[in-house]
């Protein structure tokens, strides 16, 4: 099938010739591995201008009518198949904008030194973006695993760039376990949903019948495969070590857009390729949705890495989107599609949002990485002074990931609230009364994160420099600026013109469930998902009025106040002897959320004995699933690999014993 604008133009012909151009540019480097300059100034400037055509091409295809193709590519009689939908079309419009802002940040941002040669991590960088496209354009289970698998090793081959430090080859190796541990869940769910046959498209997946039981296989298999990518509980651990591990606009990567395919990958099974999900699939995805939310939040309240804080909060956010998944298979489940159109709109959004903020967030703290050559926060502090763009546009994505109106993290969590709040039509009592309890769940977390967004930028930006090095920080250069000004501005307009988004992602929820949300779109400024009467939100009167207050306030400070102000010291309470150090650290900034949280962290107080000339007083605290879950599985392993270890260091006459004795064991079996 064909579709076109004009003369023979179509939306996925596009795709795939954009994806090879990534796939060329990536080759491109590896002829001049170690030429900085070429790698930087040309490969990656290039490679933003493709994903900005992935970006155009994909806001254009949401339009266009599904279509589909047969590859050349794969093995005789197992080609590769293609499919761009609408939903697909979301995704590559996300990877596309955040590839663009980010391979801009790159272009200005990587530099000689240590690590894998320039040429080889633009390799590794651009078949990163060009296999997340063919994972969205997949169409049969050879293919996407295909692209799947191409994923993972790119971005394992990005987190240990600087791959000669112990704790980044630790933190690559976790990374990779679990990827793989989450592919092989992948792969089964797969295998199930084929039905037995030999046709692995996703067609066939789509004709064939599920009964419950093996469809319910088949779903929990994808929502491991798919949350060990996304970080859901317990399959998280990964996310915390990989993401300081690796450069910045590699972390912007992981968390801004690889994570969200763990996001369409669930969507995609759930929702398309088994069709018509049960009811308390949705119960169990929100209720794990909600608790890695909170997990993720309160430990990125009690951190002082301030790339480790971010990626708690990647956890956080991915709870939410996995929530909002929930809501939309319970409510599909049970047949109020309305409902679930909306929610599916709010995970569609909340999507978008967070590639924009934590892109922005990541790449703000790499330009401070590089300006200081720190990432400890207490090491930190007054950097508005020496860099003001990177300080004003990392405000804007903290109040973003704050959820402050207008700015657009607000828009999805408002839309998934009443969701939550609107739940009274659900054919069940206890979910009446649990679901609810969510929405309270989630204005918690969402306070929480405000708090930890306090904390990240105030002891960053704010206060006084805690180190004299500090003083020599200056902004980044154009390209770097440039790259946060997209995301800083993506924010902005996803913030106050939702109503426009939505009109476009609602052609998912057209093609998903048959569903969309009508007239209640009909009005470009006011946002009213359920109806005008229940709840309505308009971002442009909210901005309009913001900037109003603002200015009044202004002119009457400067009408009445401004002609008796003077300038002087501030007011030390007698003391005279101000300095740094008696700042608000980030460790006493986390400690009411330590003390209130206690359980869900392991904490280690190190105090020194009173002899100490030099005493140092440290708090370490770990993610305990480290202790109930992954240490035990640890010793296990190590256990079994030892007696097999002790087992092959025998003599030829203990292994004939061995086999005479499983004959004798199989022999008896069978008889």
């Amino acid at each position: 099938m064909s579709w076109s604008i004009w003369g023979g133009y179509s939306p996925i012909d596009a795709t795939l010739v954009l994806i090879g151009a990534w796939l060329l540019l990536g080759v491109a480097g590896l002829f001049a591995p170690r030429n900085t300059r070429f790698v930087a100034h040309v490969i990656f400037p290039l490679g933003a201008l493709v994903g900005l055509a992935m970006l155009v091409n994909a806001v254009v295809g949401i339009t266009a009518p599904v279509e589909t193709r047969e590859m050349l590519l794969g093995l005789p009689d197992l080609p590769f198949h293609a499919r761009q939908d609408a939903l697909a079309c979301v995704f590559l419009a996300l990877l596309g904008g955040g590839s663009f802002g980010i391979s801009l940040f790159a272009a200005g941002y990587f530099r000689d030194g240590p690590g894998a040669a320039p040429g080889l991590l633009g390799f590794q960088y651009h078949v990163f973006l060009a296999s997340m496209a063919a994972v969205l354009l997949a169409d049969d289970a050879y293919a996407f695993m295909v692209a799947w698998e191409s994923m993972a090793l790119a971005s394992y081959f990005l987190v240990v760039t600087q791959h000669k430090v112990p704790a980044i080859q630790r933190a690559g190796f976790l990374y990779l376990l679990i990827a793989h541990i989450g592919a092989l869940a992948i792969l089964l769910s797969f295998g199930i949903l084929q039905g037995g046959s030999w046709h692995f498209t996703f067609d066939a997946m789509r004709s064939a019948s599920h009964p419950a039981p093996w469809a319910s296989a088949a779903f929990f298999l994808a929502l491991a495969g798919f949350g060990a990518k996304a970080g859901l509980l317990p399959l998280h651990v990964w996310l915390p070590e990989a993401h300081p591990a690796a450069p910045s606009p590699v972390s912007a990567l992981l968390s801004g857009v690889m994570l969200k395919m763990a996001v369409y990958g669930t969507l995609r099974v759930a929702l398309d390729l088994i069709g018509e999900p049960l009811w308390w699939w949705g119960l169990v995805t929100l209720g794990l949705g909600l608790g890695t939310a909170l997990f993720g939040v309160v430990f990125a309240a009690v951190q002082t890495d301030m790339k480790r804080l971010l990626a708690y909060s990647s956890i956080e956010n991915l709870g939410i989107a996995f929530s909002g998944a929930g809501l939309t298979l319970m409510f599909r489940g049970f047949g109020l599609d309305t409902l679930a159109a909306i929610a599916l709109l709010a995970t569609l959004y909340h999507c978008l949002n967070h590639a924009c903020f934590k892109s922005l967030l990541f790449l703000a703290t790499g330009s401070v990485l590089h300006a200081t050559g720190e990432r400890n926060l207490g090491k930190l502090g007054g950097l508005i002074h020496h860099m003001p763009w990177v300080a004003g546009l990392a405000l804007i994505g903290t109040l973003a990931l704050a959820g402050l109106p207008p700015l657009n993290g607000f828009v999805s969590e408002w839309l998934l609230l009443q969701v939550f709040l609107f739940t009274a039509s659900v054919p069940q009592p206890f979910i009446d009364m649990f679901v609810p309890l969510g929405a309270a769940l989630l204005a918690l977390i969402t306070a929480l994160s405000a708090y930890v967004m306090v904390k990240f930028y105030g002891v960053i930006f704010l206060g006084r420099p805690r180190e004299p090095a500090l003083d020599k920080a200056r902004d980044p250069g154009g390209l770097e600026r440039l790259g946060l000004a997209w995301f800083a501005l993506a924010c902005v307009l996803l913030g106050v013109l939702p109503v426009v988004v939505l009109r476009f992602l609602e052609i998912v929820s057209a093609q998903l469930l048959g569903a969309t949300l009508g007239d209640r779109l009909d009005s470009w400024w006011l946002l009213s998902p359920i109806s005008a009467e229940r709840a309505a939100y308009g971002p442009i009167v909210f901005l309009l009025g913001l900037v109003a207050v603002v200015v009044v306030a202004a002119l009457v400070v400067r009408r009445y106040y401004h002609a008796g102000v003077r300038r002087g010291p501030a007011w030390d309470c007698g003391f005279g002897r101000l300095d740094s150090r008696m700042q608000d650290t980030a460790e006493g900034f986390g400690q009411p959320i330590r003390r209130i949280f206690a359980p869900f962290f392991v904490i280690t107080r190190i105090v020194p004995s009173p002899s100490d000339t030099s005493p140092v007083y440290a708090v370490q605290i770990d993610d305990p699933f480290w202790g109930w879950l992954y240490r035990p599985i640890d010793r296990t392993v190590q256990g079994l690999a030892a007696l097999v270890s002790r087992l092959q260091r025998g003599r030829i006459s203990t292994y004939l014993l061995y086999s005479f004795l499983t004959l004798i064991g199989l022999l008896v079996l069978v008889l």
